[in-house]
């Protein structure tokens, strides 16, 4: 498979992202944000025909866990080009895709995603907030709650998965819905989180949110198709945080390991020391190899086959995350709970893997229900 050994291109593309993260200036993420898009990188995988590189989800990837393992990791690439991105330049309307990419590509505009609810986090079909139309103008009306929602505070607008009754089955099926920042209706709250990040999460509420018709994406009875086009490269980018955020953690103690001295040997050369940091090493490059793969077959237009690898990439990122940045902390001993080092914070940090944007136990029943053929227990 093409994906085992890297193109020339794309050892290109990591060694300048690499580059570039180490040696920017940005004060803030914002700043690192329009910095990055105006090389190009936000963007790389929109449609050259609207301003964007015209790359994959490979590239993309590729991007994030670079930044991330140079300590700067930017969430928003998660939502706004990756998930948002992919799903307006797969189904949104000529317009949508004129209003939108050029300026998610260029990194002017962001846009968030809200599909979680209070009682519906994996369980999609869940989802209560409802759109319906008013007969009399043909407008969108939607209502109902959202949480854990990144960047809304940063974002111009939210794509927001809804659910319209289809009129033939009285049932309901998923839809998404380009909601601007400002729209009436259209309220947020912080929600108070132990885990410190640049971007906050939010608490959505749309109370009789009114929008037109042309805010709708792509085809109404298409909802489950595209909203599955916008998962798939979730997890993979998910899966591209983690290996750069076990990188990062991982490099620091290593070069602790090399230079930290007891009884005149650096204590790397100790085999309880260096023989952990070699088995995470090891477990971020095979979950690199497993997210090379999803991508790859998502952007060659398998989206079966990029399902079940974005789902094993996004476990097998998680699980190598939290390992990495642990034995990365137990070797710095104490100072690896100091602020000086930076590793303390990853501890929090790294749990996100494992738990969004699907859990590892979700994973495992879908591995075991459409990999293996086992019967369902729910």
């Amino acid at each position: 498979m093409t994906t085992l050994i890297e193109s020339d291109e794309h050892k290109a593309l990591r060694a300048a992202v690499s580059d570039f993260a180490r040696n920017h200036h940005a004060s803030t993420s914002g700043d690192l944000w329009r910095e990055a898009a105006k090389l190009g990188y936000i963007g790389v995988n929109l449609p050259e025909e609207y301003g964007g590189g015209g790359g994959g989800i490979a590239e993309l990837s590729l991007v994030l866990e670079e930044l991330g393992t140079a300590g700067s990791p930017l969430l928003m690439m998660i939502v706004s080009p990756a998930i948002c991105g992919t799903v307006i330049a797969r189904f949104g309307t000529d317009a949508q895709k004129r209003e939108w990419l050029p300026a998610l590509a260029d990194g002017s505009r962001l846009m968030a995603f809200g599909i979680t609810e209070p009682d519906a986090g994996s369980n999609s079909h869940r989802i209560t907030t409802t759109a319906r139309r008013d007969e009399a103008s043909g407008d969108w009306l939607l209502t109902g709650r959202k949480v854990f929602v990144s960047g809304v505070d940063i974002a111009d607008a939210t794509l927001i998965v809804g659910r319209t009754e289809d009129s033939r089955t009285g049932r309901l099926k998923p839809c998404l819905f380009i909601v601007p920042r400002d729209a009436p209706g259209f309220t947020r709250r912080p929600i108070d989180m132990e885990l410190q990040a640049v971007e906050k999460q939010f608490e959505l509420v749309l109370d009789d949110v009114r929008l037109p018709a042309e805010a709708l994406v792509g085809d109404e009875d298409a909802g489950l198709l595209q909203l599955f086009a916008g998962l798939n490269p979730e997890r993979i980018m998910t899966a591209a945080f983690a290996i750069g955020m076990g990188r990062h953690a991982l490099g620091k103690a290593i070069a602790y390991a090399r230079e930290r001295t007891v009884w005149n040997t650096p204590i790397g050369a100790h085999q309880a020391i260096a023989h952990p940091l070699a088995q995470a090493h090891i477990d971020l490059e095979l979950a690199r190899l497993m997210m090379q793969k999803a991508a790859h077959l998502y952007d060659v237009g398998d989206d079966t086959g990029a399902g079940e690898a974005a789902n094993m990439a996004k476990y097998a990122a998680g699980e190598a995350c939290v390992k990495a940045v642990d034995q990365a902390v137990h070797t710095l001993g104490g100072n690896g709970l100091t602020r000086e080092f930076g590793l303390a914070s990853l501890i929090t940090a790294s749990r996100v893997a494992r738990i969004a944007p699907v859990s590892r136990e979700m994973i495992l029943n879908y591995v075991s229900h459409q990999t293996l053929g086992l019967p369902k227990s729910y």
